[in-house]
């Protein structure tokens, strides 16, 4: 099949690097000048690293280099998918710096009418393309509120961005800033910019749990939060091991005692009572929605005085005094704000698409429907990669391209489309309601991301051992165990097609 995969980010080039290695011609579309996705030199903020471990964060059949540090910056990262580009062949399926305007189903349904156009030229015209990959991100389109008073702000000098477009730390020396928001990027950029920014001001709507990367000092989180055993510390929407059905059944004291015992030893850590910044809630609501690491330095800043935090409070309007602009707060206060950056989320979006078909891919609350986050139930040619923000980016991606490939070879046993359609809006009802309401519209599977992929791999009928599957219960998953599976997937699926043809 030839088929158009839209997004060079991790979902994109593992989609490339699978599907091409099953015998498809796979082009890529990258509106970007480099690979990477959220990594990309346009759009990496200063101060971004990963949240997970060089050894965790890699693809199975590449791990990155043992010089990067532990938790990688976003140039090495970025970095290392070049090299990953190199290694496989991927270049010549690449084209960069060439956005996809709009693509249309043809009419007689067998596949895309693609219309894109390359940097600083016109459209080009369509190409058609038997199946479609959306692989955009889910952290691509960033929402920048609306606030009373932005053009006074712009007149008066003032800059308003979102936490991607904040490339430069030189560019906020000696200004007073603001930062909206409290996830990764908010506290890693008032990190950043603490040192040399005037006043680095952080508004905080709502507060976050977040975990140090050492507990105590000593323990690393990644023997947590990066197995199986720290996954099942929360309730998933079924329990399906015997250990799982145990920590949420007779464990369930054990278990809670322990996220009790971590909640409390976090907060005495990274002084939290002191600062006045215990979030709202229990420590277990840290993967109500996402998990989110500690940034280095951020809360000695705070006790420093370097950064200042407004808790349970937000920007009401800008005002300008004495050609200063000011940011008034719901909470009474008014700090000075030069720039305004904003750490406040994304838009969950494929503009590509069309009214048309967008409204065939989502519910009537404007969740996604999709099977394993992949599969929408009934635009044909069309699958999504990276709609499952997960802890293990990579893996998670790759083994989402195993999915569509035994899908497109014929080796895949799906339900009926009635019955993905109830599991699917069960699914996302649950999601909505522990999530709060913040499940990406239905894009979010955190911090189930180990979940996710077996549930993916169940669809195939391929999987690591069960030797494996018990060691990742107490040591951080290896994606280098998952390299076996892309072989497994080639028998499957020539299996499939000698059963066809008989």
């Amino acid at each position: 099949m030839r088929i158009a995969v839209v997004g060079a980010g991790f979902a994109g080039i593992a989609h490339a690097r699978v599907l091409g290695e099953l015998g498809h011609e796979v082009v890529v579309f990258e509106k970007a000048p480099d690979v990477g996705g959220v990594w990309s030199v346009t759009r990496r903020y200063t101060g971004l690293r990963t949240q997970n471990n060089r050894k965790s964060y890699a693809f199975s059949d590449m791990p990155m280099p043992k010089d990067y540090p532990e938790w990688p910056t976003g140039e090495q990262v970025q970095a290392y998918l070049e090299r990953y580009v190199r290694a496989f062949g991927l270049e010549p399926s690449l084209r960069l710096s060439t956005e996809v305007v709009h693509v249309v189903p043809t009419p007689g349904d067998d596949g895309w009418m693609v219309t894109v156009r390359p940097a600083g030229a016109s459209l080009r015209p369509a190409e058609h393309f038997d199946h479609l990959v959306i692989a955009n991100g889910i952290f691509s389109d960033p929402v920048l509120p609306r606030f009373e008073g932005y053009p006074d702000l712009v007149r008066s000098g003032g800059r308003l961005v979102a936490s991607s477009q904040l490339t430069d730390v030189e560019s906020v020396r000696g200004k007073h800033v603001v930062v909206v928001g409290y996830g990764k990027s908010a506290c890693d950029i008032a990190a950043e910019i603490g040192q040399v920014a005037a006043s680095t001001t952080v508004v905080a709507r709502n507060l976050l749990w977040k975990m140090p990367k050492r507990i105590a000092g000593a323990f690393n989180f990644k023997y947590l939060l990066l197995t199986r055993l720290g996954e099942n510390l929360f309730r998933y929407q079924t329990q399906g091991s015997f250990m799982e059905r145990f920590l949420h059944g007779p464990g369930s004291a054990v278990r809670q005692g322990l996220v009790d015992w971590v909640g409390s030893v976090v907060t005495s850590q990274l002084g939290l009572k002191k600062l006045g910044l215990v979030p709202r809630g229990e420590f277990s609501d840290i993967a109500r929605s996402t998990v989110s690491l500690s940034t280095d330095g951020f809360y000695e800043q705070v006790a420093a005085g370097t950064i200042a935090v407004h808790r349970d409070t937000q920007i009401d309007r800008f005002v300008i005094t004495d050609d200063q602009p000011f940011a008034e707060l719901s909470d009474g206060a008014s700090v000075k704000a030069d720039v305004v950056v904003c750490g406040t989320g994304f838009n969950q979006r494929v503009p590509f698409l069309g009214d048309v078909v967008t409204k065939r891919l989502l519910d009537p609350r404007g969740n996604f429907q999709l099977w394993r986050q992949i599969l929408p139930h009934d635009v044909p040619n069309l699958t999504f990669a990276g709609y499952n923000s997960s802890f293990f980016s990579p893996l998670s991606a790759e083994v989402g391209a195993l999915w569509v490939g035994a899908y497109l070879g014929g080796a895949l046993g799906l339900p009926p489309v009635k019955e993905r359609q109830a599991l699917v809006a069960e699914r996302v009802r649950w999601m909505e309601e522990r999530t709060d309401g913040r499940h990406a519209r239905g894009t979010n599977v955190l911090p189930f991301s180990l979940h996710n992929i077996d549930e993916t791999l169940s669809d195939i009928g391929i999987d690591v051992s069960p030797g494996t599957r018990a060691m990742q219960w107490l040591l951080p998953v290896n994606p280098g165990a998952y390299s076996g599976l892309l072989a497994q997937l080639k028998k499957r699926i020539a299996r499939a097609q000698v059963a066809a043809s008989a």
